[in-house]
């Protein structure tokens, strides 16, 4: 005999209707809420409780969803959470880096789905164990690098792999640049008292409110910022590096403890040759925005989570491609240049491609949203994750002994199996 859930879920299919999921959100700070938000556009995700040790945050977050009609049960505890909501299929969990495996182990020994944002950890042996909890619970670990569920970036590897553009990829380089900014403040009467900063280990309201700046907390803005792409070179190069050599420092805000910029040269041992590429992230500067860029001997391609920035670049001794023809133009004085834009894509009797439009459709969505959905239908149907925990480790791993590269000044070199768990 089926259960309330299971027949719930066969109605639902039967109706045409995604099966309501519950669910709870562990951090309602700035990127929980993020989150959140883009939740309530996804159909069948009903809410059940929030968690965050911040009265601000859970007020916050709990009228949000009473308003879109989901009141729901607001914790202080993860623990008392887990203990009391017996219902729930899944648990997002977005609080600051230092705590993820804590929060997320404990949600798949209980038997939910997980949803964690990056970095997995800012330490490799707790994001080790997150891998294996994952494993030994048999449940669903969705790291939250949304690039993986993005359409735009599928449809740029198309070009590279089945058309061959590029030709051989030699290089890469990339960048996340963003301007000066002030410390995060608070509400005047709002803060967390004494006690509870020292029960949840932090030393101060600033801490708690800036923690992306402080060692104990975070990876700092390699990892705040640079996972993203770091991720993006080996997703596109089918590889992980072989070695990295990184320069940074406090050149700017001398009260944090990370570095304000990171300068990354990569190596990546491909079957044929080294390919090697540049990676930096600013703190003082919004010059040139943010893009991954992979250079070959045939063309170049930049693509971003702006779209308008995604590029093909054609050199002049490669053959053209018939869907150049499709595309929109960018002048450009040096090179033939288009614009890397879904759904222009044509099948050889001149009708629109149907992939391409399903990828069009999609990539009117925002990125979070859609990173979101991949999980959600992952837990409802057992389709593949963009980003499970073997794949968000790797990227750790390169991200991570980056700042253990400024930090010595040597070269780290990588062994293969430092990226299995």
């Amino acid at each position: 005999m089926l259960g309330p859930a299971a027949l719930g879920q066969q109605a639902a299919a039967q109706a045409g209707k995604p099966a309501d999921l519950n669910v709870a959100i562990i951090g309602t700070g700035s990127q929980g809420m993020n989150l959140l938000n883009n939740c309530l556009k996804i159909p069948g995700i009903r809410f059940k409780a929030v968690c965050d040790i911040w009265p601000y945050s859970q007020t916050y977050a709990g009228n949000l969803l009473k308003k879109y009609g989901q009141p729901v049960n607001v914790y202080t505890d993860y623990q008392d959470l887990l203990a009391k909501e017996k219902d729930l299929d899944a648990v997002i969990v977005a609080t600051p880096d230092w705590m993820h495996a804590e929060h997320a182990v404990a949600c798949l020994k209980a038997g939910k789905h997980v949803y964690c944002e990056k970095e997995m950890s800012n330490s490799l042996d707790q994001a080790k164990q997150m891998v294996l909890a994952a494993r030994q619970s048999g449940k669903l670990l969705q790291i939250g690098h949304q690039r993986r569920s993005n359409p735009l970036y599928e449809h740029a590897l198309n070009p590279i792999y089945k058309d061959k553009v590029l030709g051989d990829i030699t290089n890469f380089q990339g960048q996340w640049n963003r301007p000066v900014s002030d410390s995060l403040g608070w509400p005047k009467g709002r803060e967390l008292d004494a006690a509870t900063l020292t029960k949840y280990g932090y030393d101060t309201m600033e801490a708690f409110r800036n923690w992306r700046w402080y060692k104990k907390f975070s990876g700092g803005p390699i990892s705040d910022l640079g996972s993203h792409q770091i991720d993006i070179f080996s997703w596109f190069l089918k590889a992980t590096p072989t070695a990295i050599q990184a320069t940074g420092g406090h050149d700017f805000y001398k009260n944090r403890e990370w570095y304000d910029n990171v300068m990354t040269l990569f190596e990546y041992g491909m079957p044929s040759r080294t390919v090697r590429g540049f990676y930096e992230v600013l703190n003082t500067s919004s010059y040139g925005g943010f893009y991954e860029a992979f250079l070959g001997t045939e063309g170049s391609l930049v693509v971003s989570e702006d779209s308008k920035r995604s590029l093909f670049m054609r050199e002049d001794q490669a053959p053209r491609r018939e869907w150049e023809d499709q595309s929109e133009k960018i002048k450009n004085l040096d090179k033939d240049t288009i614009s890397l834009k879904i759904g222009e894509t044509l099948t050889a009797d001149g009708k629109k491609d149907p992939q391409a439009q399903k990828l069009l459709a999609e990539s009117k969505k925002p990125p979070h949203q859609l990173h979101l959905e991949n999980f959600f239908n992952a837990v409802r149907n057992g389709t593949p994750l963009s980003c499970p925990p073997e794949v968000g480790y790797e990227t750790a791993v390169a991200v991570l002994r980056i700042n253990e590269a400024v930090a010595s000044g040597q070269k780290v070199q990588f062994k293969p199996e430092e990226f299995k768990v």
